[in-house]
């Protein structure tokens, strides 16, 4: 009988992993066959070796459902059968990564032909690593939700510019691709759950620190993060309301640890390129390409052939060769002579050979026609896009003694983008304090501060590529940048944007204060109670002008627009916290919060500035009042809620947990101004 209960303990874990799998693939069929269908174009797309082996843990049972993934592309990646074997395509000399849950992960070189014995060494430590649920924390094994943990730490050779660079390869989040030199990208949680897309309206809800944060994510440095909780399931929405339909990311800033104090200095320095270029033509490119149009039109059947062939549409009309170059090798394919090929347009002995080609055939003009005589070529592809150098520099101080924690850095970025003129800049700071002023009593103070610039002067990199042929003109005979590339003809006159900026001036940014203020009370009975105000002030200005000195304008504008945003929210939390008998725990957690979000702005566009517009838009008063235009725009919504949550163990077994939701907002309406959200949630540990 010993014999036999050792063994079935043995294998719970087995049929525990069994299960979760089983589970697995009946709710996400879809996602289990797509991942096949992923490796197999990969391994034909790629040359990649096939690895097997089998995942054991220290007792030498088979671990099934296990994770086995290539590192650094988490998007290959399989998981092990029930006899906890594995089989994976890899490129040459990579390194798998296999964990599970309650395991250490380990780390091997994938070796071709030879099977891989591996063993998971269990991880009791991680099961109890604390995890932000909102408006408290949890061990992981007291999860009953969705929960995804991320340490930027473990990202940090890397060296990710933004918070979605943490987040990329985070397992139900999807993040967008922003590749401008600001960078960061769109988030979703599980997918899009709306049809309706402006405004964030599929965003996460994002918690710093404990409060809901307003901003962007431009402005946490990830630097100063040291762990992120992504909520995934319904409960969130029952725990922070309405906002938070789409999921909620909750981000956890840097404090300082007991010891000597840390000083921490980092730079970083990066080349952005084009992932892939777009082949564009050059001078001998596209003067074939203008042949081939104009040839188009000429095809039709030979009847000596019975081919479809070029040049027998109307021979009268485009004889043998009309449009192709008056080269020997051409004139020897239709067995005409110089002589005849000129023949065919009336044109003067003054005139050259290939000034009848380029002119009279393939319908060049203006500048083109004149550089393609002289053979000269500008490469507009080359001058739109650049190879984008970034800078990121951080340094951090950072301690604790039995009191005081705290924890400042600074950072600065400057990006460049691999399309000229466009530039990002920011300089982000953090200051966040926590003092134990008595055994009962806490204060702590969270600063983020951030100035950022946003004028942003991007070349109009398609207008450019796609309105100027290879022989259009960047500069005129004088050396001046030239006003038409083309030349000043009838039809495309070409895009120099060089030209057209030097008679603008564009400016435009944030400055951001975003503050946490934080109390807490230790209370008899396991009780605490904690107070929490997070005001938000954030500033913005956008400065431009329009020359008169362009051709093009027939007087100088200039706008202004200047806004103002005062966020705030505050939360009363009470929580209660309290084990019987050692094996009954109970957590109470019962919250108050209101928040309040104005917005002010004003927007003044002066146009006609007269009698001189030599000072731009630091002179709008010169601005006709009759043509300039003046608006506002204002905002203000309101809301708060009411959260009662409980969580019940027993014997770190068997979990519950439940709450219950009231909010109030000011967008919901005035006929039905709140709504009530619910969730329920159990667990149960298989195995302890």
């Amino acid at each position: 009988m010993k014999k036999n209960s050792f063994r079935f303990k043995r294998n719970r874990k087995a049929i525990t992993a069994l299960l979760i799998c089983v589970g697995f693939v009946g709710i996400h069929p879809l996602a289990v066959f797509a991942e096949d269908d992923v490796n197999v174009v990969q391994t034909v797309q790629q040359q990649k070796q096939t690895i097997t082996g089998i995942v054991k843990d220290a007792t030498g049972e088979p671990v099934i459902g296990a994770s086995v993934k290539e590192k650094g592309d988490p998007s290959n990646g399989v998981i092990t059968d029930i006899d906890g074997n594995f089989r994976l395509s890899v490129p040459a000399n990579a390194t798998i990564e296999i964990s599970f849950i309650g395991y250490q992960t380990a780390s091997v070189k994938a070796i071709s032909g030879k099977p891989l014995n591996i063993v998971l060494q269990e991880n009791t430590e991680m099961l109890d690593e604390v995890v932000v649920v909102g408006y408290g924390t949890m061990r992981k094994k007291d999860l009953t939700g969705s929960v995804i943990q991320i340490r930027p730490d473990n990202l940090a050779n890397e060296a990710p510019k933004t918070v979605q660079d943490v987040l990329r390869g985070t397992p139900g989040l999807n993040v967008g691709m922003d590749a401008s030199a600001k960078g960061g990208g769109s988030l979703q949680i599980r997918g899009q759950r709306s049809l309706y897309t402006d405004g964030g309206h599929n965003d996460p809800l994002i918690i710093l620190d404990g409060m809901m944060f307003y901003g962007e994510l431009s402005e946490l440095n990830p630097d100063d993060i040291a762990q992120i909780d992504v909520l995934k399931d319904a409960s969130a929405a029952a725990v922070y309301g309405a906002k938070a339909a789409n999921g909620v990311i909750i981000v956890s800033t840097k404090k300082g640890k007991n010891g000597k104090p840390m000083i921490n200095f980092s730079t970083n320095w990066s080349f952005s390129t084009m992932g892939a270029n777009r082949d564009v033509y050059d001078g001998e490119g596209y003067l074939k390409y203008r042949r081939d149009w104009y040839v188009a039109g000429t095809y039709g059947v030979n009847p000596e052939t019975g081919a479809y062939e070029e040049y027998q549409a109307d021979k009268k009309k485009y004889p043998a060769g009309y449009y192709d170059a008056p080269t020997q090798e051409n004139l020897n394919k239709y067995g005409i002579t110089l002589d005849q090929w000129r023949a065919y347009t009336n044109a003067g002995s003054d005139i050259s050979d290939q000034e009848v080609w380029g002119a009279t055939r393939l319908g060049l003009q203006g500048n083109s026609l004149a550089n393609f005589l002289l053979g000269q070529t500008f490469d507009w592809y080359d001058h739109s896009f650049r190879t984008g150098l970034n800078q990121n520099y951080n340094v951090s101080m950072s301690g604790a003694t039995d009191r005081v924690n705290y924890y400042f850095s600074l950072g600065y970025m400057d990006n460049e983008g691999v399309a000229v003129g466009n530039d990002y800049t920011t300089f982000r700071s953090n200051m966040k304090v926590n003092a134990k002023v008595t055994n009962w009593f806490e204060v702590g103070a969270n600063v983020n501060f951030q100035e950022r610039t946003d004028g942003d002067t991007t070349v109009d990199w398609g207008k450019q590529i796609t309105e100027n042929s290879p022989f259009a003109s960047y500069r005129n005979e004088n050396g001046e940048l030239e006003r038409f590339p083309m030349g000043n003809v009838s039809g495309n006159t070409g895009y120099n944007y060089d030209y057209r900026q030097q008679f603008k001036e564009r400016e435009s940014g944030y400055t951001v204060l975003n503050t946490i203020l934080n109390a807490k009370l230790t209370l008899p009975f396991g009780i605490t109670y904690a107070f929490n105000i997070a005001p938000r002030y954030q500033w913005y200005y956008y400065r431009s002008f329009q020359s008169s000195k362009d051709p093009d304008v027939t007087a100088g504008s200039a706008s202004r627009n200047n806004g103002k945003r005062f966020d705030w929210s505050l939360n009363n939390t009470l929580t209660w916290d309290k084990t019987f008998l050692e094996k009954h725990h109970f957590t109470v957690t019962l919250v108050q919060e209101a928040e309040e979000r104005r917005s002010w702005g004003d927007n003044l566009s002066a146009n006609n500035l007269q009698p001189t517009d030599a000072l731009g838009f630091h002179y709008v008063k010169a601005g006709d009042k009759e043509s300039s235009a003046f608006s506002s725009d204002d905002g203000h919504e309101t809301a708060d809620g009411m959260l009662a949550r409980l969580f019940y163990s027993y014997d770190d077994r068997y979990m519950f947990t439940g709450s219950i939701r009231r909010d109030g907002y000011s967008a919901f309406g005035t006929s039905n101004p709140r709504a009530t959200f619910y969730s329920t949630a159990f667990g149960w540990t298989f195995y302890k």
